[in-house]
């Protein structure tokens, strides 16, 4: 009489269960095979590849506040993504498109909120009110656990890499002209980190929003514009 018991001869699935190693290796092709198949049609899908209508490469100013925002570790505590829930809309205003961050290298979404989201801050307060808010959030909102940055206002603007800065974008695809970047350095001469900041926090997601104003302007009296 046969042993019931015997393993079958080959690749069986006992083997891949009783071996860690096999084990792992195949998790990790089954994760690669499945993460291509989710993400690499998103790299030839228009709604993620092209820039919302009004959408620009950041100016030198902006690019170098962003720069700081990034070295400060401001995504720690910030999001830029707006979820589409109603929640979130009536809070922050129009969710995030995936059109608004074709020139951010890398995108700066972010998931906890210690702070409130970041992508509609763009022309809702005015540059004097985050001067004040970066130097102290306190003097502005008295129960904020923000830290205060009065070290920007003090710091000039690094006006010398920004140009290499701009060409490494280049490479990536983002369309800086070589007058642009020529310029780059004379242009931010002289400004603070302060000034850079404020330049980017003043530029984050306006061009979606003027789009909506713009559509809900145009549109015929008695007749709710296009979504």
């Amino acid at each position: 009489m046969s042993d019931s018991n015997t393993s079958a001869p080959g690749f069986s699935h006992e083997k891949i269960e009783t071996n860690n190693f096999l084990m792992i290796v195949l998790i990790l092709l089954v994760v690669a095979i499945g993460g291509m198949v989710e993400i690499v049609p998103l790299f030839f899908q228009k709604s993620t590849t092209e820039a919302v209508p009004g959408v620009k490469p950041y100016t030198a100013l902006q690019l170098a506040g962003r720069d700081i925002y990034t070295r400060e570790g401001c995504y720690n505590c910030h999001s830029q993504m707006i979820r589409p829930f109603r929640a979130e809309t009536l809070r922050y205003g129009h969710y995030s498109v995936a059109g608004e961050f074709v020139y951010d290298h890398p995108f700066q979404w972010g998931s906890k909120r210690t702070g409130p989201d970041l992508q509609r801050v763009g022309a809702k307060y005015s540059d004097e009110w985050h001067r004040i808010h970066l130097n102290n959030p306190r003097d502005l909102v008295p129960e904020s656990n923000m830290p205060a940055y009065p070290w920007l206002e003090r710091t000039p603007v690094d006006s010398a890499s920004i140009g290499t800065h701009m060409e490494a974008l280049r490479r990536v695809g983002v369309p800086y002209t070589d007058a642009e970047i020529a310029k780059a350095g004379p242009d931010i001469q002289g400004k603070t980190e302060l000034d850079a900041l404020v330049a980017y926090l003043q530029g984050m997601g306006l061009a979606l929003t003027n789009n909506m104003a713009g559509k809900t302007a145009a549109a015929p009296s008695g007749v709710p514009a296009a979504n």
